[in-house]
């Protein structure tokens, strides 16, 4: 399994926007995916801004490459979350699952 991680912030006052954005448009896309095995997005404040990181997880790079295509390593930012974010990782990390609990 591949874990692709990825981290954006948003201002105090537009986080709860990011987090309804991937909750319901993120989260329908990604349902539909053959291959993605789950998300989760982590949030955490960070002095003024909230710190957002996701990880999903898909059975293969293949199916990785099916969500983001050949440039599967550049972010995919949907204009919803640019307008909640401040800004965000233009790169997204990938690394198999070496255990899972």
């Amino acid at each position: 399994m591949i874990a692709r991680t990825w981290r954006g912030w948003a201002p105090a006052a537009t986080a709860d926007d990011y987090e309804r954005h991937y909750e319901t448009e993120v989260a329908e896309h990604l349902r539909d995916l053959p291959g993605f095995r789950g998300a989760r997005l982590l949030r955490r404040t960070d002095g003024e801004e909230v710190e957002f990181t996701s990880i999903t997880f898909f059975t293969d790079l293949d199916a990785v490459r099916g969500f983001a295509g050949d440039s599967y390593e550049e972010a995919r930012v949907e204009e919803a979350g640019r307008r909640a974010l401040s800004r965000w990782d233009d790169r997204v990390h990938h690394a198999e699952v070496a255990v899972a609990l």
